[in-house]
């Protein structure tokens, strides 16, 4: 096994490594994602729309905050493309976005979980 000095650059390797990786407008998305994902009350929300499509109201008693800040929560959910909002007549009923969504969130309870 090759010994390395920490100062040491492998430009080959890092070249390598360089040209797999996404661009930055790509990356910049992703951790902008991933902020969405960083507060406690829209992963609530994720986690109760995991279960069922719901109204603001049902998600207000489900996650045991007012309806103005599930409605905040839900704008922010919505803008970053992992809530969708399904209108019958004068209600607005919630489901996650895709299976994406589904996928990301399970994943990360999943990662959350292992010991």
């Amino acid at each position: 096994m090759e010994v390395y000095d920490e100062n040491t650059v492998h430009t080959a390797k890092a070249r390598e490594v360089t040209l797999k990786m996404h661009q930055d407008e790509v990356l910049y998305d992703v951790a902008e994602l991933f902020k969405v994902f960083g507060d406690t009350t829209r992963t609530k929300i994720i986690c109760a729309l995991f279960e069922n499509e719901m109204c603001v109201c049902d998600l207000t008693e489900a996650v045991g905050m007012t309806q103005s800040a599930v409605s905040h929560q839900l704008r922010i959910l919505r803008q970053a493309r992992l809530v969708l909002v399904r209108r019958e007549g004068k209600s607005s009923y919630y489901s996650l976005g895709d299976n994406h969504v589904k996928r990301i969130f399970a994943l990360a309870v999943e990662h959350t979980l292992e010991p």
